[in-house]
């Protein structure tokens, strides 16, 4: 049944950026499968918070078990925090970028862009908080071709590149 999906989620997580969660088009993708339930500091007072990953497919988004040329729609939501502790909420809700987090990100995306049809979407999401945009479109090797800056103080980028067009 996944050869005949079109949609690809290489960073899952939890699926906070999807509407219907289990969409029939989308293969889910995550290095993670874990649920996580426990109690974790917001910023009025302490709450329990629960974090489901349950991906269709376990995989690291820098080694895809696909063959080239497969999806029509990639969608790519890197984890973007680098200073934040292994055990904080949003390490565990979104991940922890490594010393190496340059070459993951350009691998991951070389990864996209391979499993992509010509002339096939990239939905790349990115999050400034600990890091700019342009550090990671240098990372990357090209800049999208347009993208939009959302949330709150604008700090989340979302940006769309398109296999075959420079």
């Amino acid at each position: 049944m996944i050869e005949e999906k079109k949609i690809l989620d290489v960073t899952c997580g939890s699926k906070t950026i999807w509407f219907n969660k289990n969409h029939p088009s989308v293969v889910y993708c995550d290095k993670r499968n874990e649920r996580l339930m426990s109690i974790w500091k917001s910023t009025s007072r302490d709450s329990e918070r629960k974090c489901c990953v349950e991906p269709d497919i376990q995989c690291d988004f820098t080694e895809l078990p696909f063959p080239d040329d497969t999806f029509k729609l990639v969608i790519f939501d890197p984890p973007h925090l680098e200073k934040v502790g292994d055990n904080a909420w949003l390490a565990k809700k979104y991940g922890k970028l490594g010393e190496d987090w340059q070459q993951m990100i350009h691998d991951g995306f070389c990864e996209c862009m391979r499993v992509l049809e010509p002339y096939g979407v990239l939905i790349f999401k990115w999050n400034e908080f600990d890091i700019p945009a342009n550090d990671v479109w240098q990372a990357i090797g090209r800049k999208p071709l347009f993208g939009h800056h959302s949330g709150k103080k604008s700090k989340t980028f979302w940006a769309c590149y398109m296999k075959g067009v420079e």
